[in-house]
């Protein structure tokens, strides 16, 4: 694949009605993303914001898609990915990780992550 670059965004949180449960959906989560870009630099040393992904722009997409409810965190993975490569299309991978903070299952310790990778 050769030389690669990566911009992560690291514990972003958001809160949100992702969830299958009517009552998620309702009530809302606590939720954090984790989120690495890769692409190729384009003309070899990277001098100026055009030669980059902006990771700014990558936030505030991600913030959106945070902002539109889905039933699965699985989707709600793929489709920011997908959101991602159709933004920027030099991207070559993605990997998206989708933390959810309080489960709500009686008894549940911990917290349940999808992590989502995509190569083009």
């Amino acid at each position: 694949m050769g030389e690669l670059i990566s911009i992560q965004l690291k514990e972003l949180r958001f809160f949100a009605n992702h969830g299958l449960y009517p009552e998620e959906q309702k009530i809302g989560n606590e939720f954090e993303i984790n989120l690495t870009v890769s692409f190729a630099p384009v003309s070899g040393l990277i001098t100026g914001n055009t030669d980059t992904i902006d990771y700014t722009k990558l936030y505030e997409l991600v913030k959106k898609e945070m902002n539109r409810p889905r039933q699965l965190l699985e989707t709600l993975a793929m489709e920011i990915t997908e959101n991602i490569h159709l933004s920027f299309p030099l991207v070559k991978k993605i990997e998206i990780s989708v933390r959810k903070i309080h489960v709500p299952i009686i008894n549940f310790s911990g917290h349940t992550t999808v992590t989502f990778l995509k190569e083009y």
